[in-house]
């Protein structure tokens, strides 16, 4: 390596998370099955590049349910959405596939299994994001939201004794601590999800670059300014002292940013092709070598919705490994059910 040369230190993991790949493997494969147009209520997942190329392929997203022809095959997004979405999908005949991320789910149940209970649950989160205004709809009378500690000291919920929290997956680790810690001390009894709500490639995301951080002059996020979990990527190297940007492709890297060593990560809805597009970019600026900075090694996989594998198989779409498998699994549970 020359005295010029600069490390350009390539995060992992990064990118699709296992609730992305399902959610666009259920658009791609409805609309193999299901033929063109495919309506997808919101953005699949946060990322013009993955929703730019569903649209090519027939893709329709619209954000009102309204805009769906009676009947029609529309997909939930990878962020949930609250009953009352559902019961309009169901009054206007469509068929409705669902592509919320499972770890969302968990947090939609929670919210059940404590309204039900008849605790006042605090939601620690963005209230204009998609993700938790879907989570409100499962008990918006009982369900309060706090995004800052200030709101959290502000509380004043009517029985301090039946108090219970969930969290947006895709939240800051350090500031859903910060804000669990001041409900703990307002509430003491506060009852808390039995796993941690925040979902593991947000973790490790933002595990991988406060290791990386101290390393680096510049980090580089690649993600969508919506992305909850990119933005929240770029808080953390800033809190770190690195010179952090959210960039959504390699044309936004500036070169007056590459000052020394480059970190590189991507949100969890960016995909691999976009991250090697924006090494090439950093390289051609500079007199870079890239090494690999693997924290942990992911493999989870959620699987596809039963009826959409039936469909694929009764199409004569063709199922490797574990969907074939889930697909006859599905199958013998409808045929008992009937």
């Amino acid at each position: 390596m020359s005295a010029t040369t600069r490390t350009l230190y390539l995060a992992a993991p990064r990118g699709f998370c296992a609730g992305v790949d399902r959610a666009i493997d259920i658009v791609d494969m409805a609309l193999d099955v299901y033929g063109a147009p495919i309506w997808v209520r919101h953005e699949i997942v946060h990322n013009r590049h993955v929703v730019d190329d569903l649209k090519r392929k027939g893709a329709i997203f619209t954000d009102d349910l309204a805009d769906v022809p009676e009947g029609a095959v529309v997909i939930f997004s990878a962020h949930g959405v609250s009953p009352a979405v559902r019961a309009e999908a169901k009054a206007r005949k469509l068929r409705a596939l669902d592509a919320t991320c499972p770890l969302v789910t968990k947090v939609h149940l929670e919210a059940l299994r404590y309204a039900k209970d008849g605790y006042s649950i605090v939601m620690i989160g963005h209230r204009n994001h998609v993700e938790v205004i879907g989570t409100l709809g499962e008990a918006p009378d009982a369900i309060v939201v706090c995004e800052t500690v200030a709101e959290v000291e502000a509380l004043a919920l009517p029985n301090p004794e039946k108090v219970a929290y969930i969290t947006q997956t895709t939240l800051s680790l350090d500031d859903c601590k910060a804000m669990v810690d001041a409900l703990r001390r307002r509430y003491p009894m506060v009852k808390e999800p039995a796993k941690d709500d925040i979902c593991y490639a947000t973790q490790n995301r933002q595990n991988a670059v406060k290791v990386m951080a101290p390393k680096v002059a510049t980090l580089l996020v690649v993600g969508a300014p919506a992305s909850s979990n990119a933005n929240r990527l770029v808080e953390v190297g800033q809190a770190l002292g690195a010179d952090s940007h959210l960039i959504e492709s390699a044309e936004d890297i500036r070169a007056e940013w590459l000052t020394g060593d480059v970190g590189l990560t991507a949100g969890a809805s960016t995909p691999e092709n976009i991250v090697q597009a924006c090494v090439a970019r950093i390289c051609a600026l500079g007199d870079y070598e890239v090494e690999q900075f693997q924290l942990v090694e992911e493999r989870v996989v959620f699987p596809l919705p039963g009826e959409l594998l039936v469909a694929a198989q009764d199409k004569g779409v063709a199922l490797t490994g574990g969907n074939a498998m889930a697909a006859e699994r599905a199958r013998t549970t409808r045929g008992s059910a009937n």
